[in-house]
């Protein structure tokens, strides 16, 4: 029989009642003669009470503590998930991450799947089982609890279904797939009926609260459909599949991300022990920029840290400057306003008007990247809302 991966997230699992109606939903599934393996996140906002939780002990929890913390949302949706299932007479499994084989690398709060052994799902499925997994959470090579980091459960069904060779993954959230701009901000963003692997992973990595960059990855690499759905409300859908550049034409959408930090490091010595305690701290960084030579008057580098990923950042910043003292600037006061498209390095078509939009409608920046699919602008952060829907009436209306 062929394998369906759903995914079910926080909201989608916020109480009781709706684990029931999804427990129904599964049972239908199956009984169209298919096997089941359902992700599922934690109910509703648990996760962030956890993360409370662990602050009012300490500013600066161990992230190994709080990966086995923050791992027991998961473990209660899914078993009670089971629970509904089994009360339909359908035969459930609840598995955590490491039960179902997922393998990460030994960073807490942020890992990376490396390897999907699903033996065990496999076995359960051939019983005739629903198979149900604790979503954002895997083990290391260590053996230690792990967790995915933000969308980890999107990474968890994926992986699951790259290493199972689903039939399909099914993405179900209170949204009924993907939108030109985030419509709570848009009310007149359009809805998008498919999109490129490639464009949904610069949505992502541009802070768009849309399917997790990693997912992506592997759903391209195992040549998975996506199905972004809304899990109540049946109809719209997005697929995320691959599409010839020749069906990509102009910009497609208009994203953006608030909580950005930009450290500027002006002295060269420093900037390799700002690389290493970044890394210990587990903090990725992005479009690093680089200006001189170490020993010029004019060296200058620059990097961009997203906030929302990073646990103690103000323990962080203070190790920084502490370190570097007049060597160092940090500005959090910005955000970033992402086009993205295809074909943006062929030409500077859509760079000028940008820079002619932002000019004319009294907008600054601060800064800005490119990519073939992607053109990022750093702007003041109370002014991200108004770049967007100015970007957005321009390109797409």
């Amino acid at each position: 029989m062929s394998i369906i991966v759903q995914k079910y997230g926080g909201s989608s699992v916020a109480d009781v009642e709706k684990l029931k109606k999804i427990s129904e939903m599964i049972a239908a599934v199956q009984n169209t003669g298919n096997n089941v393996v359902a992700v599922v996140s934690a109910m509703g906002k648990t996760t962030n009470s956890l993360i409370e939780m662990a602050k009012e002990i300490s500013n600066n929890p161990s992230r190994r503590e709080l990966d086995m913390l923050l791992s027991t949302g998961e473990r209660t949706t899914m078993a009670l998930l089971c629970i509904a299932l089994n009360e339909l007479g359908v035969e459930a499994i609840s598995l955590t991450g490491s039960q179902a084989g997922i393998i990460t690398n030994d960073h807490h709060n942020d890992a990376r799947v490396i390897e999907v052994r699903p033996i065990r799902v496999q076995d359960e499925l051939d019983k005739g089982k629903v198979v149900v997994i604790g979503g954002f959470q895997g083990v290391s090579y260590k053996r230690d609890i792990t967790t995915l980091g933000r969308g980890g459960s999107d990474t968890s069904a994926v992986a699951l279904a790259a290493a199972l060779n689903a039939k399909r993954c099914e993405i179900y959230s209170d949204v009924d797939g993907v939108y030109t701009t985030d419509p709570n901000i848009l009310k007149e963003a359009n809805h998008l009926p498919e999109i490129s692997y490639q464009q949904i992973q610069e949505m992502a990595e541009a802070g768009a609260k849309v399917l997790n960059a990693q997912a992506v990855q592997f759903a391209k690499e195992a040549k998975i459909a996506l199905y972004a759905r809304s899990t109540f409300n049946s109809g719209k859908e997005t697929i995320i599949k691959n599409i010839s550049k020749k069906e990509l034409a102009g910009v497609l959408a208009v994203v953006y991300e608030k909580e950005i930090i930009r450290v500027y490091v002006h002295d060269a010595d420093k900037i390799g022990w700002v690389l290493n305690f970044l890394e210990e701290n587990q903090i990725a960084i992005k479009e690093f920029q680089q200006t001189g030579l170490a020993g010029d008057k004019g060296y200058k580098c620059s990097f961009i840290v997203s906030a929302t990923n990073v646990y103690d950042w103000t323990k962080v910043k203070e190790s920084l400057e502490n370190k570097l003292r007049d060597g160092i600037y940090i500005n959090e006061s910005l955000g970033t306003v992402s086009i993205i498209g295809e074909g943006f390095s062929r030409n500077n078509k859509v760079l000028k008007e940008i820079f002619n939009l932002l000019k004319k409608s009294n907008i600054d920046f601060y800064g800005i990247n490119t990519t073939s699919f992607r053109i990022s602008i750093l702007v003041e952060r109370d002014l991200v809302e108004v770049a967007v829907k100015v970007c957005h009436d321009y390109w797409i209306g």
